[in-house]
């Protein structure tokens, strides 16, 4: 029998009429708030870090050593995205939600109380690995989960527009991240810094996620999960459902998502290091540098989400691509110069593409699969694609320059993923527009 090619089921309720409210909004955002806020203070202390928790000598090996700590905890996340994916397409977006928010929290917080490794030698980074581990489990349900919900409580011709929140909140996260540890060392110096005061942005977790668990808590399900249920058409085996109809559609996603994994988390946890190491500029013009590009990125993601509503997701996911390839190299050779508003101009102008993505993926990832096995099917092909390139997207990038001695080599990397995208999605994806707006697989 010929695979079937999944599509949103016809009778999908459809909350033209219904606004989601701001409580909905940050109930579904928060938990990438939490996630993104500690992958943001990993990369960005991610030299302090280094520092800490190994053995003080050759300070690129503990570096590197850093960032593989960092891909163990995207290497875990297939395994949560088996778990938490289908489980919320049995029990609902909001239930797996409220505990990937604390899990994720929690987590976060012990790595602010860690010992480290100068306390207990080499105990410290195997608890640094577990608690990154645990991280990235529930980080494998998470944002699959808010994917769906805000799809699910948004208006059909503004999904979008309130699904890019999602991304926005993440990099909103990355700016306080960055903002927070840049107070930090203009406050307390480098020496303070390293000693005791990097632990604070990680302790700031907590209290997040103890707001998010509450709001998560107070939110009803999506109307089209509830239908589901009033309709007894909650699927009874959903990783069984999707795996027999939708394993093209998984494939292309899976494409899809390598500009994210690579470009993300090159920008988002690589560059201060870069910045610092390589480019040889001040920890607090790495952290401003980052805060900056960070902030206009965030502002920028909901446009091009309202954008993807009017012209198509497609339209949008081809320019990110495009403009990351045209513009990795440019925007690197930049920060060559070592002039920091150079190195500013250039994270803004590496970010531009990177948000007329972002605006459109996460309605494109939600549109590509039925309700009743829609969580489960973006949760498997996104955490598998970052698992591979976004979590050791800032290893490759470090191994590349000091592999080849050539400051420019990660923009190659950057230049692969945008290509990997961008043949995927004029080749795999095709885009109806009008008033039912949805991605669907070229055939």
């Amino acid at each position: 029998m010929p695979e079937q090619t999944a599509a949103p089921s016809a009778p999908d309720t459809d909350p033209a009429d219904a606004t989601p409210s701001k409580r909905v909004l940050v109930a579904g955002s928060i938990g990438n708030f939490v996630e993104w806020f500690d992958i943001g203070i990993y990369g960005t202390l991610s030299s302090v870090i280094a520092g800490n928790f190994f053995a003080h000598g050759d300070q690129t090996a503990a570096l590197l050593s850093t960032f593989a700590i960092f891909a163990v905890g995207f290497a875990i996340r297939p395994i949560g995205a088996l778990y938490f994916g289908p489980l919320a397409d049995r029990v609902g977006r909001n239930r797996v939600l409220a505990v990937t928010v604390l899990i994720t929290s929690v987590s976060t917080f012990a790595i602010g109380v860690l010992p480290t490794y100068a306390s207990i030698g080499a105990a410290a980074p195997l608890l640094l690995v577990l608690a990154r581990l645990v991280q990235g489990f529930a980080a494998g349900g998470e944002t699959s989960s808010a994917v769906s919900l805000l799809f699910e409580y948004a208006p059909r011709n503004r999904r979008g527009y309130y699904t890019s929140y999602g991304a926005a909140l993440g990099f909103v996260a990355f700016v306080c991240g960055a903002g927070v540890a840049l107070v930090l060392s203009l406050t307390f110096g480098a020496d303070q810094m390293s000693s005791y005061a990097w632990r604070i942005p990680f302790l700031l977790a907590l209290p997040l996620g103890i707001a998010g668990l509450y709001l998560r808590l107070k939110l009803d399900d999506t109307p089209e999960f509830r239908r589901l249920e009033e309709s007894g058409e909650v699927a009874d085996s959903p990783i069984k459902e999707t795996f027999r109809t939708s394993r093209r559609p998984m494939l292309i996603l899976a494409g899809v998502i390598v500009l994210k994994g690579v470009a993300h988390w090159t920008l988002q946890t690589f560059m201060v290091s870069y910045l610092t190491d390589t480019m040889h500029f001040s920890q607090a013009q790495s952290f401003a540098a980052s805060t900056i590009c960070m902030g206009a990125v965030a502002v920028l993601i909901p446009c091009a989400g309202l954008l993807s509503d009017r012209v198509g997701r497609k339209p949008l996911l081809i320019a990110g691509a495009l403009g990351l390839i045209v513009l990795a190299w440019p925007c690197l050779l930049l920060m060559s110069y070592e002039n920091a508003v150079l190195a500013i101009v250039a994270m803004v102008i590496l970010g531009l593409p990177i948000a007329a993505y972002d605006g459109a993926v996460n309605a494109s990832m939600a549109e590509l699969f039925p309700a009743r096995i829609r969580t489960g099917a973006i949760a498997i092909p996104y955490n598998i694609s970052v698992s591979l390139f976004g979590g050791t997207a800032p290893y490759i990038a470090t191994w590349l320059v000091t592999s080849t001695g050539y400051n420019l080599a990660p923009s190659y990397y950057l230049m692969a993923a945008g290509l990997v995208t961008l043949v995927t999605v004029v080749l795999g994806v095709r885009e109806t527009a009008g008033p039912r707006v949805q991605m669907s697989v070229a055939r």
